[in-house]
């Protein structure tokens, strides 16, 4: 069982930055996948980024160019770098962090990070 913890998340002004951790822990495996997805009020929860222990991203197309994921595989910790933050940014950002094993793959969520932007 993984267990990941989310911080960084907060209210922040239009045109600010924010960054944000996850720290995962109880994995006996190796990480695969680490990423970032998020969830507006009345939305489906949708990418925001993704990054493999080899370093290798995926960005949602609405958020290239504002945002940057990191991963620090000895301390199983991913970032999320937010730029030029916009209202519509506001939502719910969950940690996700993928394990193969074999033939089987166990994904695991966060419990989340509220991010709000409003002036």
């Amino acid at each position: 069982q993984v267990q990941l913890v989310e911080s960084g998340g907060g209210l922040v002004q239009p045109g600010g930055s924010l960054r944000l951790s996850c720290g995962a822990s109880g994995s006996r495996f190796g990480i695969n996948t680490m990423g970032w997805y998020r969830q507006a009020p009345g939305k489906e929860r949708e990418l925001v980024a993704t990054i493999t222990s080899g370093g290798s991203t995926i960005y949602a197309d609405s958020l290239k160019g504002r945002i940057t994921i990191s991963r620090d595989n000895a301390k199983n910790t991913v970032y999320l770098q937010m730029n030029s933050l916009k209202p519509e940014d506001t939502a719910v950002y969950y940690c996700n962090a993928i394990v193969v094993v074999g033939a089987v793959t166990y994904k695991y969520w966060g419990q989340g990070t509220q991010v709000t932007v409003s002036s």
